[in-house]
């Protein structure tokens, strides 16, 4: 396993955030994984572990989830909030450029860093999201965000986990699930098994006019020419293969990946991702 430190640093609003910093080479732009709404920094460990070493890889995770802060205002888990801490971190780390790979809202959240940080962006892999988000795999976040249970075992977790992501992954044995369980869950210092993130994340969602979309196009147009990969699973609920051909046809760059029997969202473990990410680093490398 390659080794990571666990660093922190602050918001705006006081609050102590978490990222695993991986040490690499000097000479090519660090990458900066971000996860996706209720995930944490064990989402990445399998990416983070493979290419530690040859590329940094700083794995963030935002308020609420992990070892960050959780907020005192729960509205503040919002998409521009979010991106005030990350350019906070990007700034006290000096980044100029980096590699974004982003899952779900943490692709979002690379769109808005490129809108806002215009030539920041290295490279950039968006894991299954994209500008427009399809209400179907919205309402079913909707409704499952925020309402987890403590479980009494890891197969407990494993099941209820199944349960719910099972359309998901449906070739998934318990092996895989208990892998899930342990990235989604953590253990109190109680003995329960509990889900790692701030139950309010949904409160915004419930909020007056919180689940209203904002045109997300024209950030995702701010990427620009850059080596650009985008991984959709082939069962997603959330980006539709309408958006993902509109997406290719204004950044024709775009290298657009489908992963078989999987929705939302890809972990990037499986074959397709993994070479799909290795061409997006070759072409910001320079090496074949």
């Amino acid at each position: 396993m390659s080794g990571y430190e666990d660093k922190y640093w602050w918001s705006q609003d006081n609050l102590r955030l978490h990222y695993r910093d991986y040490p690499g080479r000097e000479d090519r732009p660090p990458i900066l994984c971000l996860p996706g709404l209720t995930r944490n920094v064990r989402d990445f460990e399998p990416v983070a572990e493979r290419l530690a070493g040859e590329w940094r890889v700083i794995v963030v995770e935002l308020r609420g989830r992990g070892e960050s802060a959780y907020a005192k205002d729960p509205m503040s888990y919002v998409p521009l909030v979010y991106l005030q801490d990350l350019l906070k971190l990007i700034d006290e780390l000096a980044l100029p450029r980096f590699v974004g790979v982003g899952t779900s809202l943490g692709g979002i959240m690379l769109m808005l860093i490129a809108a806002t940080r215009r030539g920041s962006l290295a490279g950039a892999l968006l894991n299954d999201i994209g500008p427009e988000i399809a209400e179907e795999g919205l309402e079913r976040i909707r409704q499952g965000v925020g309402t987890g249970s403590a479980q009494p075992t890891w197969v407990h977790a494993a099941r209820a986990v199944a349960d719910v992501q099972g359309v998901i992954y449906p070739d998934y044995k318990l092996t895989d699930w208990l892998r899930i369980a342990k990235r989604l869950y953590r253990l109190t210092s109680q003995g329960r098994i509990v889900l790692d993130y701030d139950q309010r994340l949904a409160e915004p969602f419930r909020a007056p006019g919180g689940a209203a979309g904002v045109d997300l196009w024209p950030a995702f147009e701010a990427i620009g020419d850059i080596p650009l990969t985008l991984v959709r699973g082939a069962l997603s609920d959330l980006l539709t293969v309408r958006t993902a051909q509109a997406m290719q046809a204004r950044l024709p760059q775009l290298d657009l990946v489908t992963v078989p029997r999987v929705g939302h969202a890809p972990t990037l473990e499986e074959p397709e991702a993994v070479a799909a990410l290795d061409r997006l680093l070759a072409r910001i490398s320079g090496k074949p």
